[in-house]
Order: C-alpha cells, then structure tokens, then sequence
C-alpha cells in the first residue's frame, strides 16, 4: 500500500511538472525584437542568428555583444543603442542559444563563441569596435586574434565564473527535470535577484521590462541548453585572460562598476595595469553600467575612442 501511494504520488509530481513547465512556455509566448531598429538574420554553421541594425552606415561600425547569463539577450544594450547609433553603425546581437536566435541542443563551448564573434565580425561588420559584456568580453578577446576589430571595449570582462561541473551541465540538459530546474533558476523572482545583487548599484534602476524580457527570452524552446553550459563552467575560456589581453595588438579599453561585487573593481584594475590597458570606472554602477548608466557611457566610451583615435571624425 506505501509503495502504491508513493508511486502515486511521484506519477502526480511529474505530471505537476509537465503541466507546470507547459503553462510557462505557454504564458512566455513569442520573443519579439525590442530593439529600435532593422532585425536581420545571419546564418552561421546551420545556425539562424538574428541582430539589429541601428544609425549612418556611413558611420564606424560598433559590435553590441551581451552577458552570458539565463535570459540573456541583445536587450541588455537597449538603453545605450539609440545613443551609440547617433554617431555609430551598431550592431546589436542574439548569440546563439540566446534571445531571438535559434536554439539548437548543442553542448556550448567557448570557442564557438568565440568563433562566432569573430566570423560576424567579418562578414557582417567592417572593421568594428567591439563592446562586449562580461564573459563574452573573453570570447571577444580571443576572436581578436584572427578578426579585423578597430578596438575593444570590455565590460567587466572574466574569463572564471564558477567551478567546472560538467554533470550539472547533463542535469538542465535533461528534458523533464532540467527544463523543470531551470525554470526555478529563470524564475521572474530570481531574475530580479540577479539585476538586484550584482547587475545594479540601486535596484530602483531596474527596469520592469527588462525583467519581463529576460524572462520570456528564458523560456523560449531549448533556452536551456547553453546556459547549462555557462552554469556548469564549462563556458570559462581555458586562458588567462590577462595573458591574452597583453599580447594582443588591438586597442582595448576596461569599464568597471566602481562597486561590482560579482568581478571586484580590484580585478578591474589588477588586469589593467597586467595588460597595460585603460580602465573606466563609472561610479554608483555594479556588473551593467552601460544599463544603469547609459548616457555616462557612452560619453566615456566616445571620448575613450577618440582619445584612441584623435583623427577621427564622428560628426558630420
């Protein structure tokens, strides 16, 4: 009669779940672009990546890449894309696995990525000056090698997140349980933590919407996949990122949050002065500067650049 019962009660638990995880891709709905802007698609390796289009063509070209986190997306740089695109041609992209851009079950990795970055930096772009987020500042730095990029712009770049665990990566990848645990990790409430704890100074800057978006973008078909790898570690670069930066010849400038707690200003500044790099601290800001501060920003990113590169004429 126990072993009945608990088998009843375990047959109702994945039902639960079922039904649970049916009702929030359900309620998710269809991710549309937020983005001001031109939506086009690029096609890499069988993949269908979508970017928005943004200003003067005649402009310099910038490259938006965002964080790698669940419900990441190219709405991380919305506050500064209207900004960027009065004196820039910006590029603003879904990596794969993230945001209007397929989601294929494959096993992420940082050099697909990193390959990723550099290959739409070609074909798509010309010449850009790349602002990247976070880890994918590390997959920015490593496509610079081969990729004609004008300049980097890294912000709060790592290349550590957490320990290697490959098994959790197998566990979010599983169909029932993991597309279950990872909606608990892509809760709306967790999400909110996140931008709480370590994405704003002054969580009253956090901005509803985008709360919403990371949201919906999280529960998109197959939005697991590759943040099971970022969770799991296994999308940590297998370099010192302070070593790569030092001996690559593209201009690179640093933006750190004074009070970023998730990468510590200290290691901002321990990897400046290790790759003999500039550093921009923008007070009052944590791990997304560029999305609580958006006009502070992009005035030190412009005058970062033309300090950089005092020939350059950005006005007509």
């Amino acid at each position: 009669m126990k072993a009945r019962r608990a088998l009843g009660v375990a047959v109702g638990a994945v039902g639960a779940a079922v039904v649970g995880n049916r009702l929030l891709k359900s309620r998710a709905g269809d991710l549309e672009n937020p983005l001001p802007g031109v939506e086009r698609s690029y096609r890499w390796r069988g993949i269908e990546t979508r970017y928005t289009v943004a200003g003067d063509p005649n402009d310099p070209d910038v490259l938006l890449l965002h964080g790698i986190y669940a419900g990441a997306s190219s709405h991380e740089f919305e506050p500064v894309l209207e900004q960027l695109a009065e004196q820039y041609h910006v590029y603003a992209v879904d990596l794969p696995g993230f945001g209007r851009s397929e989601r294929p079950p494959l096993v992420y990795s940082p050099s697909l990525y990193a390959e990723f970055v550099r290959d739409f930096g070609d074909d798509v772009a010309d010449s850009p000056i790349v602002i990247a987020s976070s880890l994918t500042g590390a997959f920015a730095v490593d496509a610079a090698d081969d990729a004609d990029f004008e300049h980097l712009v890294l912000i709060c770049p790592t290349d550590e997140t957490a320990t290697e665990r490959p098994w959790l990566r197998t566990l979010l990848r599983t169909p029932l349980l993991g597309t279950t645990l990872f909606n608990l990790l892509a809760s709306k409430p967790s999400i909110r933590y996140f931008y709480d704890r370590d994405g704003y100074y002054d969580s009253d800057n956090v901005d509803p919407g985008a709360v919403e978006y990371a949201w919906q973008s999280a529960h998109q078909p197959g939005a697991r996949y590759a943040p099971a790898s970022f969770a799991a570690g296994t999308l940590d670069p297998d370099f010192d990122l302070a070593t790569e930066l030092a001996a690559l010849e593209t201009p690179t400038t640093l933006v750190w949050g004074r009070d970023a707690e998730l990468v510590p200003l200290r290691e901002g500044r321990d990897l400046a002065e290790a790759a003999d790099r500039d550093l921009v601290v923008i007070d009052y800001a944590t791990q997304l500067p560029h999305a609580e501060h958006p006009t502070e920003f992009v005035e030190y990113v412009t005058a970062e650049l033309l300090a950089a590169d005092p020939d350059a004429d950005l006005e007509e």
